[in-house]
């Protein structure tokens, strides 16, 4: 049977590789909606994948996640166009306004923690300047989580976290880090959590969550982080890359190789996977691409505050777009 396939964030970097690696994969058993903000980039995103698989089915389906009406309205949409998803591919996220501590980078660069900092982008290195959306919500928790949480359920969610996931920087009294400067990492440690809310609650049901990470992947959020480094310094800086890959599997560094665990995913039984596990894309100092679970550092009790919190802020946006808009049905 065809399974249809929704990937949002497809466009560029991981979630375009992601779409490529599944049409490879099977490339005439798959239904694939490219879910993106910008039309024209994924309407070049379809082209491309086209050109190297000329007989799939691939189409788009116009979606902002940072906008409540934007997912309400693509999730309408796709409800006419398909009878069921089976898979929804939770990738789209954002990093806007990245600080980086350049004087902390250079202290971790040339110390024990080099390592960790790169893998982690701890140790203090970045933090980020959020802002609020006209919906009036946190735009990297409304981006990166809430707008995916708005979007709805499907048979299979795999979504795109991080090895910036850290419990330090999260808190279930201010779940869209309206304080702090660790929006990015609050908001994807809010996706490990949520998913395994979503498994406690929905597995009877037939519903999973599992949870991945890219690993360290040089894609346009990357070099956003440092926007004044000219592309040269980044080529310098690769050679130091490939030596840590050797020490730590996780600079995976291509989208390519980034996607490992997403496709890994799709091709196992949702039963038989840990719901807290963080199944995390490698690669070895020789190239080779594979998957591997890591338990994640994540309190039941916490997910579930999260959980709730989420259906009543759904509830509360919901109610406020009704309000609003009467040519829009809330689904």
């Amino acid at each position: 049977m065809t399974k249809v396939i929704l990937v949002t964030g497809a466009s560029s970097g991981i979630g375009l590789a992601l779409c490529e690696r599944l049409l490879s994969h099977d490339p005439e058993g798959l239904q694939l909606c490219l879910a993106c903000r910008d039309v024209q980039r994924a309407r070049d995103a379809r082209a491309a994948l086209l050109a190297s698989h000329p007989t799939a089915h691939v189409t788009l389906v116009q979606m902002d996640t940072s906008s409540v009406s934007s997912v309400i309205g693509a999730a309408q949409e796709v409800k006419r166009r398909y009878n069921r998803l089976d898979f929804l591919y939770l990738n789209a996220g954002i990093m806007p306004n990245p600080h980086f501590d350049v004087k902390a980078f250079f202290r971790g660069l040339f110390s024990s923690r080099i390592v960790t900092m790169f893998a982690t982008g701890g140790g203090g290195i970045l933090t980020q300047e959020d802002r609020v959306t006209a919906d009036g919500l946190q735009e990297i928790f409304m981006t990166n989580l809430f707008g995916h949480f708005l979007l709805g359920l499907t048979s299979q969610l795999i979504w795109t976290s991080s090895s910036n996931a850290h419990p330090s920087a999260f808190s279930v009294d201010d779940i869209q880090h309206r304080r702090g400067t660790q929006p990015y990492s609050s908001s994807k440690y809010a996706c490990d959590l949520l998913s395994l809310a979503l498994n406690t609650h929905y597995n009877k049901q037939g519903l999973y969550s599992s949870v991945t990470c890219p690993g360290f992947v040089m894609t346009s959020l990357t070099y956003g982080i440092l926007p004044f480094f000219p592309p040269f310094l980044w080529t310098l800086l690769m050679p130091l890359f490939w030596l840590i890959r050797i020490l730590t599997n996780t600079f995976t560094l291509t989208p390519y190789n980034g996607a490992e665990a997403l496709l890994w995913l799709f091709k196992q039984q949702p039963e038989s996977l840990d719901p807290q596990a963080k199944y995390q894309s490698s690669t070895s100092g020789l190239g080779k691409n594979y998957t591997q679970p890591r338990k994640m550092d994540v309190d039941l009790h916490m997910s579930e505050v999260l959980f709730e919190k989420l259906l009543q802020l759904e509830i509360e946006v919901k109610k406020t777009l009704n309000n609003s808009s009467s040519d829009i049905t809330v689904l």
